[in-house]
């Protein structure tokens, strides 16, 4: 694909990470990328946005929703113009700016590790309701290992666990959908109606504010969908799987979550959750499952897990794009006989444990920091999405063939969704427990650019050196 740019630069960037093994199939990419997107936060509840939002919830996660239905226009057309594994930092380097791609990359990469170290240590919590003598070191050594083994292995090995991982989740999301409508709807049960959505202060019982506000926890439930460009550098066909797995994903996310709060608001009042039990717990109990918590302490340490392995698959290729381009160790884009980058895995592997251990002694003070960071750092990356596709949009408009569009004609679905990210970061600020984002992450973008500043002057030296040397 790189020859439809016409520009050297681009063919010399897009060439850096040839190596890697096409391996995914359709079905394994739709489920990598709801595996990356759905993590325990829905199963346990979005406390955080019913309590800002009340039953108005369901519309914070709508705009949610439209905003990520934006994203996936925006990274559909580039990344089937160019399915590579650096994907969106990639195409910020070569759109935007070579600071863009360094700092997407980084902060990205930064935000997994965080992710990765949280979720792991949540693995071993859940393994406590079954095993409540064993250590929690076990657990995670367990899983860390048993995880790192199966992406080294190969890209079909990490996509066949995951697609089995994801299809737990999807199919307890499913049963809970069936199982909720019937209560509210009182089909094969005692009718609960739609009292909860109006009472306990109405439907928008803080107002319109709340429901603003309630978006910026509902983006980040959507976090994890640009999952399906990092797997594009090693996906069969990416010209036909790739379009095909970015509707499917979104338009199941988009149901799941509006479809699980709407279900959620419904049946749990407004004001209890996140009080106590999963609402996914509440209502397995009312319809009289079995050992309804046990099957859900299962279902969120699958999901756990799922996370974890789709979180090391994220870092490895982002650290293995950043040292092809020059910006990491060289040994760090090497590729293993069956085309993994088992140097960049155990790498970022190891940043996972660093994290583990900055999560036992410095929680109150720096690993609150790097969450915040990490918050940010998503956010930061889908803003960028919308700036690099701007750019793209306007320099493709030149090639001779142009490039498959899902976005409608003109800039104006990303300026819409880089505006609406803008303002859910700004809104971070009155949201509880998220103001941390704003406070660590903006030092975190200054620090990353004076990193990118001092590798680009030790860069030009090296050049100068070397080019006097060849004279």
């Amino acid at each position: 694909m790189a020859e439809t740019t016409g520009t050297d630069t681009h063919k010399e960037i897009l060439s850096r990470e040839a190596g890697l093994h096409r391996n995914l199939t359709p079905r394994q990419l739709s489920m990598i990328a709801i595996g990356g997107a759905i993590g325990t936060g829905l199963f346990l509840g979005s406390a955080i946005s019913v309590k800002l939002a009340g039953p108005g919830v369901i519309f914070s996660y709508l705009v949610a929703a439209a905003i990520a239905l934006c994203l996936m226009w925006a990274l559909g057309e580039m990344t089937v113009a160019h399915p590579v594994a650096g994907s969106f930092g990639v195409y910020a380097e070569m759109y935007v700016h070579p600071w863009a791609g360094f700092a997407m990359r980084y902060s990205y990469w930064l935000a997994q590790v965080i992710a990765t170290g949280s979720e792991v240590v949540a693995a071993s919590i859940y393994c406590k309701h079954w095993f409540p003598n064993v250590p929690s070191w076990m657990w995670i050594a367990g899983f860390s290992a048993a995880l790192v083994y199966v992406n080294a292995r190969s890209v079909a090995s990490f996509g066949e666990f995951e697609y089995w991982f994801s299809m737990v989740k999807v199919l307890t999301i499913a049963v809970f959908l069936i199982l909720g409508a019937a209560l509210l709807l009182g089909l094969g049960f005692p009718r609960i109606g739609i009292a909860n959505y109006t009472a306990h202060g109405g439907f928008l019982p803080n107002g319109w504010p709340g429901v603003g506000l309630g978006v910026a926890m509902a983006i980040f439930s959507f976090l994890g969908l640009e999952i399906v460009a990092v797997t594009s550098g090693e996906a069969k066909d990416p010209t036909t799987a790739l379009p095909r797995a970015l509707r499917w994903t979104l338009g199941r996310m988009g149901l799941f979550y509006v479809g699980g709060l709407a279900i959620v608001v419904g049946i749990v009042p407004w004001n209890e959750v996140g009080l106590g039990e999963s609402p996914f717990v509440r209502v397995f109990e009312t319809v009289g499952i079995p050992a309804a918590a046990g099957v859900m302490n299962f279902v969120v340490l699958t999901a756990a897990l799922s996370s974890v392995n789709c979180n090391l698959y994220l870092m490895a290729r982002m650290l293995f794009s950043l040292s092809r381009g020059g910006y990491a160790p060289a040994p760090l884009g090497r590729l293993s006989g069956r085309g993994t980058p088992v140097a960049a895995l155990l790498v970022s592997s190891a940043g996972m444990v660093a994290a583990l251990f900055v999560d036992h002694w410095l929680h109150a003070k720096a690993y609150v920091y790097m969450v915040g960071s990490a918050f940010l750092g998503g956010i930061f990356v889908w803003q960028m999405i919308f700036v690099t596709h701007l750019a793209f949009r306007r320099r493709s408009a030149e090639w001779a063939k142009p490039p498959m569009r899902f976005a409608p004609r003109g800039p104006w679905s990303s300026v819409l969704g880089l505006t609406g990210l803008t303002a859910v970061l700004i809104s971070t600020w009155w949201v509880p427990g998220l103001r941390i984002t704003l406070i660590a992450g903006v030092p975190w973008l200054v620090f990353i650019s004076l990193c990118y500043l001092v590798w680009r002057k030790v860069r030009s030296h090296k050049v100068s050196d070397g080019a006097l040397q060849n004279g």
